[in-house]
């Protein structure tokens, strides 16, 4: 049987973007274990337990939050003697900046944003989107182990197993990591930015404005327009670069990429690097002015028309649904 590591970041929690990560996993029908390195919450390795056939919690002093090399020494010496053919990691930033990393200390291969995984013979096979989304490519890694990290919600969490697998805590001494540099970069200072109750990767309804809204007071009204619908805020590469949003509400091939039962797309064209973002929606729908506008092309649902004739109606129809 394959053997297959799944890499949690420090102060790993289990969400939906963590069961989907398991979802992929146990689609290969192989052995999944779990690695966390660092100390994490009783309720989240109980969770993780539920999907992973073990979980070793790497006992490590000094680690309660990311350090890049110290986590990056953790997770080779933990899966070194596990010899595994596969080690998948989140999508998330700390997990992109790992994976190549690990996967060089490991002798293996590295690979991101997978959309499919499968094995064919020996080798694992990676389907991921290319050019700006237009196109999906299979890429096979030959190397051993092959790490990637994986799109978030691109899988689906599966069900609990009936019996939790085992949770074993292992000691790792990182003074004896020779040669490791494990102190070479350090984070000093952490600033997290207020995004809501929900992450954006996590949201299931999205309200996302686009250059075309021409400054920051038009996205107050789609603020209004997004709390009607218990929806959380995205824009566009334009509007985040031009500072009318923060920047973590950037959706896209440089932003976040979404997965939302709904993304309502306003006064924003649709471009590829845009499209890339919000390929794994199950509904889109647009309002815009431009009825040329690529992302006519790309959703189920679209008005021609001034988001400023359509918006206040919008709202106050959902307002008297929902009440």
């Amino acid at each position: 049987m394959k053997n297959v590591v799944v890499c949690l970041m420090p102060g790993a929690k289990f969400d939906r973007s963590t069961g989907g990560l398991f979802g992929a996993a146990r689609r290969l029908n192989a052995r999944v274990t779990a690695v966390i390195p660092g100390p994490a919450e009783d309720d989240a390795v109980a969770s993780i337990a539920e999907q992973a056939d073990t979980v070793i919690l790497a006992d490590v002093a000094d680690l309660s939050e990311y350090q890049p090399e110290r986590t990056l020494a953790v997770l080779q010496s933990v899966c070194e003697p596990l010899q595994p053919d596969v080690v998948l990691l989140a999508g998330d930033t700390y997990s992109q900046e790992l994976t190549p990393r690990l996967a060089g200390r490991l002798g293996g291969s590295s690979i991101g944003d997978a959309q499919g995984l499968m094995f064919e013979g020996e080798n694992l096979r990676v389907t991921r989107s290319v050019y700006g989304g237009k196109a999906m490519a299979v890429v096979e890694l030959r190397r051993s182990p092959a790490v990637v990290w994986v799109r978030a919600r691109s899988f689906d969490p599966e069900p609990p197993r009936e019996t939790p697998g085992t949770v074993e805590t292992r000691a790792v001494d990182l003074s004896e990591s020779a040669g490791r540099h494990i102190n070479a970069t350090e984070i000093i200072e952490r600033h997290v930015e207020t995004t809501g109750d929900v992450r954006l990767e996590d949201a299931t309804v999205i309200v996302s404005g686009g250059r075309g809204l021409g400054g920051p007071e038009p996205f107050e009204e789609l603020k209004r327009l997004a709390s009607t619908m218990g929806a959380q805020m995205a824009a566009s590469r334009a509007a985040c670069d031009a500072g009318w949003v923060p920047p973590h509400w950037q959706v896209g091939q440089t932003g976040k990429k979404v997965a939302p039962e709904l993304y309502l797309a306003v006064a924003l064209s649709g471009a590829s690097q845009h499209l890339m973002g919000i390929a794994d929606a199950k509904v889109i729908a647009a309002i815009n002015t431009d009825e040329d506008a690529p992302i006519f092309r790309h959703c189920q649902f679209g008005i021609v028309e001034d988001y400023r004739n359509v918006g206040g109606s919008l709202r106050e129809k959902l307002a008297s649904l929902l009440s």
